[in-house]
């Protein structure tokens, strides 16, 4: 599956929610989400634990930029991650917990996403069908969802939450042994 993801620092979650009720868009609920992030040879893998629902393996690629981008993304259950990962524990990378809120305008999915040790961030996912081929009406969508809301995001985010959070960890000591 393909997505068009755009990620942003959100300053003003209240006035987003504002924003997106005005524009039409439909709250879907709330979740609390933890996420851990397991270290592959390529791409990204993580493990998401929703409460009130059954874990699930996200893999996936994208780059890390600014501008909306795609990711390529596959969902697993546990017994098709160790078919396809192996039945060794694999070691993880970071653990992230984010409340999310869930909204959606057509096929765009927004998250208000607050992540403890981060703060509040706005995430778009428009869904891409293997057949769409007018990138162009999809990126538009993006385009006014941003205008919209404009007055509540602040800095764009090219990267992950994990990665960001790796970024914000001290650095390890190092024992001076002479």
């Amino acid at each position: 599956m393909r997505n068009l993801e755009f990620k942003a620092e959100l300053r003003e979650p209240g006035l987003a929610r504002t924003v997106l009720e005005r524009a039409g868009a439909k709250r879907i609920g709330k979740a609390r989400q933890v996420d851990t992030y397991f270290r592959v040879p390529s791409g990204r893998l993580k493990r998401r634990l929703t409460e009130g629902s059954p874990p699930e393996y996200i893999f996936y690629t994208r780059p890390d930029d600014g501008a909306p981008k795609v990711s390529v993304y596959s969902r697993m259950t546990d017994a098709q991650a160790k078919a396809r990962f192996g039945e060794q524990e694999m070691h993880t990378r970071c653990v992230v917990a984010k409340s999310r809120e869930l909204w959606k305008l057509g096929p765009t999915r927004i998250h208000l996403d607050e992540v403890e040790g981060l703060g509040w961030f706005l995430e778009f996912e428009r869904e891409l069908s293997e057949d769409e081929v007018n990138m162009d009406r999809a990126h538009g969508d993006l385009k006014r969802l941003r205008q919209q809301l404009a007055p509540t995001l602040g800095e764009t985010i090219s990267r992950g939450y994990a990665d960001l959070l790796e970024a914000e960890a001290p650095e390890p000591e190092v024992s001076d042994t002479e």
